[in-house]
């Protein structure tokens, strides 16, 4: 070693370093230490962003203490028992004593098995799941904690960045610091997100297994703690199979952390879900919940109906509205069945049913299936309501100082139109003339020719006045098809209408809502029944005895079954393309509508007496059950009659009229009958008849009606109206617009178009070479 010394002192070494390595090596040295002194200043100036000055842009944790849900809107039903909630999100608070002690270790199994010794974030958990993910090639685990993840879910944006990570692992230090392991955890099953617009276990628990999440089993809550990572992915309603493979995971990981043996896991993995029963899933009436909350919308904005607490009580009877969907769904099915239409050939129906004494709607089905067509054809589909609108005729008659007993000659009849010469010869739907025929027995046979005669004669003005009266706002045809019921009408308005028949004259205006209150029980809105006089009581109760000859004799015999009054009318359009039935007993007024969505014939002889009515009498068999029969009151100016229906008055065919008294025929079939004068005697007193314009070729000043079938009261009616161009046809009315839900709500509605026409209206008036509409 001295000899190595002296060598190196001498300058004799061989081994001596070369000068420009030492020159390396030195410089080497020189830039460890900069770089280390520079990352000792980065990790200072790091450790004093995140610790000192990061902190100052976060929201404080204190704001945990003070933090409300947002307040959906809560809809309840005709007995103010929950329906369903409009919300933003669905979130129900619990305690975490309420929550089993399963989920709990499902839960902390599954997402942060360190989650009792850590202190908010998880070096351990961090470098483990690196691990994990490097060996499978992706991403199978991560690093975050529950507390991570409950600040993300309280306090951050979803943006993946560096600066978000900081803030996270900040916050969560903060909230380990000021709560306890329990009270994360609380508030983490009551804040993570489980899908469906499910947001905390309970939620979850109900939306799944439509139970309380206290009483959930091992099987269960193994479920529901698989969802927070990709509630999407592993929904078990759309994705069953994957639902089931990630519970799987779950119970192998509560093996690992020791809460189930292993036998047990196997065990669970092997059952089924266990998922509520789809028709558990679906709320009742989603038709006329779409329709409230349109209603609401309209009124109160969205951010109000979402986010405002509002307590809505409905009309809603869910008893009625069960049947009401079962009938319609039972009626198609035997429709599709009879045509043998293909099974992706898929009518469509509709039902209204309203209490006539309040216009409360009890029941409202607008289609099929809400889930295939949320279009709802009971209040945004205009359809030709046919025969159905006839009514509406003969109350303008009854008005005018006809009866039921007045005779119109039911015979060919041309009407020129136009200046290009067109003409239009309507006819029945049983291509048959009856010679002269009583306005009773029209309306039971439902037929055309007499029914535009008097539509005639009465003026049209005077019919769409009276329509108005009833609540018909749609656009109404200024020509005589109207009569026949050409114009496009809502199932709603056409079902309230006949309720002011049902309700001695009075309409009540259709509504959804009762009441509301607000978050604190505050009333804001109260829909007292109100109503309006639409007719004298005698003339709707002429109209209704007239309408139940419907059911008697007529068109609607079907409606027989029920065993009860009814009255009631039919009403089917060109080509069998919608059948209608509108009938009321003294307390409930339903109408049902069938046809497709894009006008096409449902079929042969397909007609309303087929079709509809077989839903109908389902239905309110159903839904009046045993209940006491009640029959339509008589006014005190009311008389029944037995009148004949033959003109020769031998009172043969003997039927029973209502009459306004003093209008009643003098010669009737009653014990002190008396022979109708012969034809072609002159009309009591000879004096013409206002408001009735002359027969053709007949003397200026004489009725163009039967002789002896002028009403003893006809100096008393009303003066002839205006020409029909006078009354100019009113616009359809506009359904207000409605916003998509947020992501997560129930899916209850769909942006509402304003109604429209489904149904091509008759062009050019009387000399329109369109057919008759089918009427029976």
């Amino acid at each position: 070693m001295l000899r190595w010394w002296r060598r190196r002192e001498s300058g004799d070494d061989e081994r001596q370093p070369r000068p420009g390595l030492a020159r390396w090596l030195r410089r080497a040295l020189i830039g460890i230490g900069v770089v280390t002194l520079l990352a000792g200043a980065a990790v200072t100036v790091a450790a004093l962003w995140a610790f000192a000055i990061l902190p100052r842009s976060l929201p404080p944790v204190t704001a945990l203490e003070s933090f409300q849900p947002v307040l959906g809107t809560k809809i309840y039903d005709d007995n103010d028992e929950l329906l369903t909630e409009l919300h933003v999100e669905r979130r129900i608070f619990v305690p975490l004593a309420q929550i089993p002690q399963s989920l709990r270790d499902a839960i902390v199994a599954t997402e942060d098995r360190r989650f009792y010794s850590h202190w908010g974030i998880d070096p351990i958990g961090i470098a483990r799941a690196v691990v994990q993910n490097y060996r499978r090639g992706r991403i199978v685990e991560g690093g975050s904690t529950i507390t991570q993840q409950l600040t993300k879910v309280l306090f951050l944006t979803p943006d993946k960045s560096l600066e978000r990570k900081l803030k996270e692992a900040v916050l969560a230090l903060e909230l380990e610091r000021r709560y306890s392991k329990d009270r994360i955890l609380e508030m983490y099953l009551n804040q993570v997100y489980f899908g469906h617009g499910a947001y905390g276990v309970e939620a979850a628990a109900r939306t799944y297994f439509g139970k309380s999440v206290s009483e959930l089993n091992v099987r269960e809550a193994a479920l529901i703690a698989g969802l927070p990572r990709a509630p999407s992915s592993y929904s078990p309603f759309e994705h069953p199979q994957a639902a089931k493979l990630r519970r799987e995971l779950v119970l192998r990981r509560m093996v690992e952390y020791g809460t189930i043996k292993d036998a047990e896991a196997k065990r669970l993995a092997r059952s089924d879900l266990g998922l509520i029963p789809p028709e558990r899933r679906r709320t009742t009436g989603q038709y006329f919940l779409e329709y409230v909350q349109r209603t609401l919308e309209a009124k109160y904005g969205a951010d109000m109906v979402f986010k405002g607490g509002l307590n809505v009580y409905t009309t809603l009877n869910p008893g009625m509205q069960l049947v009401a969907e079962q009938s319609i769904r039972d009626g198609l099915r035997a429709l599709q069945t009879r045509t043998g239409k293909a099974a992706t050939e898929h009518p469509e129906g509709a039902l209204v049913t309203i209490e006539p004494q309040t216009g409360y709607v009890k029941a409202m089905v607008g289609g099929h299936d809400f889930f295939r067509s949320e279009f709802n054809r009971a209040v945004q589909a205009r359809r030709q309501p046919g025969s159905a609108f006839k009514p509406f005729v003969y109350v303008a008659a009854l008005e005018s100082g006809y009866t039921a007993a007045t005779r119109v000659e039911d015979a060919p009849v041309i009407y020129p139109v136009g200046r290009n010469g067109k003409e239009w010869k309507p006819e029945n739907y049983d291509r048959k003339f009856r010679g002269p025929t009583t306005l009773q027995q029209a309306v039971e046979e439902s037929v055309n020719v007499v029914t535009i005669k008097v539509q005639e004669r009465v003026g049209i003005n005077k019919t769409i006045q009276v329509a108005r009266r009833l609540g018909i706002a749609s656009a109404l045809n200024g020509d005589l098809t109207l009569a026949l019921g050409t114009s496009d009408l809502t199932l709603l308005e056409l079902t309230s209408a006949y309720g002011a028949f049902a309700n001695q004259g009075v309409w009540m205006a259709p509504t959804v809502i009762r009441y509301i209150t607000d978050a604190q029980g505050k009333l804001i809105e109260e829909n007292v029944p109100e109503g309006k006089e639409a007719m004298a009581p005698e003339t709707a109760y002429v109209i209704t005895h007239m309408l139940r000859g419907v059911v008697e004799r007529g068109t609607g015999q079907g409606a027989k079954a029920l065993g009860r009054p009814v009255a009631a009318k039919t009403g089917t359009t060109n080509d069998y393309s919608n059948a209608w039935f509108i009938g009321y007993t003294p307390r409930l007024v339903t109408g049902v509508w069938v046809g497709y969505d894009r006008p096409r014939s449902l079929g042969k002889d397909e007609t309303g007496s087929r079709v509809a009515v077989p839903i109908w009498t389902a239905y309110m068999s159903r839904v009046l059950g045993d209940r006491p029969k009640e029959d339509f009151p008589v006014p005190e100016r009311v008389v029944l009659v037995p009148v004949d229906l033959d003109p020769s008055n031998e009172c043969v065919r003997v039927v029973t009229m209502a009459f306004v008294k003093g209008t009643e025929p003098a010669m009737n079939c009653g014990p002190r009958r008396q022979m109708v004068p012969p034809p072609g005697a002159p009309a009591p007193g000879g004096a013409p008849i206002p408001g009735v314009p002359p027969a053709p070729g007949s003397p200026a000043g004489q009725s163009a009606l039967t002789p002896g079938d002028v009403p003893p009261t006809a100096p008393n009616r009303a003066p002839a109206l205006p020409p029909a161009a006078a009354l100019a046809p009113v616009t359809p009315l506009a359904a207000p617009p409605i916003a998509l839900p947020p992501a997560g709500r129930l899916p209850l509605a769909a942006p509402l178009a304003p109604a429209v026409p489904l149904a091509p209206v008759v062009p050019g008036g009387p000399g329109a070479s369109a057919p008759s509409p089918q009427t029976p």
